[in-house]
């Protein structure tokens, strides 16, 4: 027979773990892709520093493409691109984009991407961070939302992009769905 302790222990430990189980199990939310809890579109306008456009330029080289395949790769690029709510490039910006991309792939185009939002707007104060791949020749790419400030403290999403226009290599529009499925 065994003693009244390790009885004791047993149903102690018993307890412990169940309510463990279900207070984790309790508390976690099923995420719905098709339910967000905040949704926008933003247009981002990328215009490529070429030498003698220093007042127009929102991005410029910072390290030459290498001379492996035809695809730009090594190129980094930093930029401070204005966001729009509409296509026009000259409507009044509501966020800015500030961060890098670098072309990663020898065989086809595909960039990487790492920046944030910087919203300073009636509409939303604070950052989205963004980072992922950009594979350009699909039609759309889901890139992930990865926290953020302000608005949108601790959030999680996904951001889909979509090329809304490209004029050569000097300028660039994206459409971009923000879709927040963490909010606070």
């Amino acid at each position: 027979m065994r003693s009244p302790v390790v009885k004791s222990c047993c149903v102690l430990f018993l307890i412990l773990f169940l309510s463990r189980h279900y207070s984790v199990s309790a508390t976690k939310e099923i995420l719905n892709p098709k339910k967000p809890c905040k949704r926008f579109i933003l247009y981002y306008h990328d215009i490529l520093f070429g030498g003698n456009d220093v007042a127009n330029a929102t991005s410029a080289v910072t390290a030459n493409a290498t001379k492996l395949g035809n695809t730009d790769f090594g190129k980094l690029v930093v930029f401070d691109d204005p966001m729009t709510k509409d296509q026009h490039l000259l409507s009044h910006p509501v966020a800015r984009a500030q961060g890098f991309y670098f072309y990663d792939m020898k065989t086809t185009y595909n960039a990487w991407f790492a920046y944030t939002l910087v919203f300073n707007s009636s509409d939303y104060k604070g950052t989205l961070n963004i980072m992922g791949a950009d594979m350009m020749r699909e039609k759309t790419r889901d890139l992930s939302i990865v926290g953020g400030t302000g608005d949108f403290f601790m959030t999680r999403g996904i951001v889909t992009f979509q090329t809304d226009t490209q004029e050569g290599t000097k300028y660039f529009r994206l459409k971009m769905d923000i879709k927040l499925y963490e909010c606070y």
